[in-house]
């Protein structure tokens, strides 16, 4: 693990493998949005996609996390063939950032370490990241973009923010652990 400032743990490294894990998880964030989920309410779904951000953020960090999860949510847009909701792919790629954070509180998927600590402040992030992202973010550009009434996307931000915070949280954490562990194993190998 070498030395980086917190700007190069947040952009992470755009590489060849970078580039493809953000497409791949963007497209399948897209299919999970629309495939993937139960409806619970007006628009608004508990969705497995929210998968996706975790897996790229714990590999990649959380600039490619945001992306994958707001052109997912673009392409889930497309996919749907109801409009495109570029106020909730703000949201999404803003809850990105928060999910993928993991490098800049020391947590290191790709060397195989989260640790209690890191699902702690990983969960504390998450809870935070849906109340700004959705409870804040989203309305602010459905209000600017699309104007008029907000209390169906407030319901909506509410609705999501739980069903996320379920998804990142139940699903989640243990899929970073298990990423981190398969990533452990690999690194502990001694020549004999």
């Amino acid at each position: 693990m070498s030395k980086k400032t917190t700007l190069e743990k947040f952009i992470g490294v755009w590489n060849t493998k970078t580039i493809v894990g953000v497409a791949i998880g963007a497209a399948l964030f897209g299919v999970l949005m629309n495939f993937g989920s139960i409806r619970i309410f007006t628009n608004t779904s508990l969705t497995t996609a929210m998968v996706v951000p975790v897996i790229v953020g714990g590999l990649f960090g959380p600039l490619p996390a945001a992306v994958a999860a707001g052109v997912g949510n673009v392409i889930a847009d497309l996919i749907s063939g109801s409009g495109f909701w570029f106020d909730w792919s703000i949201g999404n790629a803003f809850l990105g950032l928060f999910i993928g954070a993991l490098p800049l509180y020391g947590a290191y998927i790709e060397d195989g370490i989260f640790e209690v600590k890191h699902m702690i402040i990983y969960a504390i992030l998450c809870v935070i990241g849906c109340g700004i992202s959705f409870g804040l973010v989203t309305p602010f550009f459905t209000y600017l973009w699309y104007g008029g009434e907000l209390t169906i996307t407030l319901y909506q931000s509410v609705v999501g923010s739980i069903s996320n915070i379920i998804v990142l949280l139940v699903i989640g954490i243990p899929v970073l652990k298990v990423l981190a562990s398969r990533n452990s194993r690999g690194r502990n190998l001694k020549a004999e």
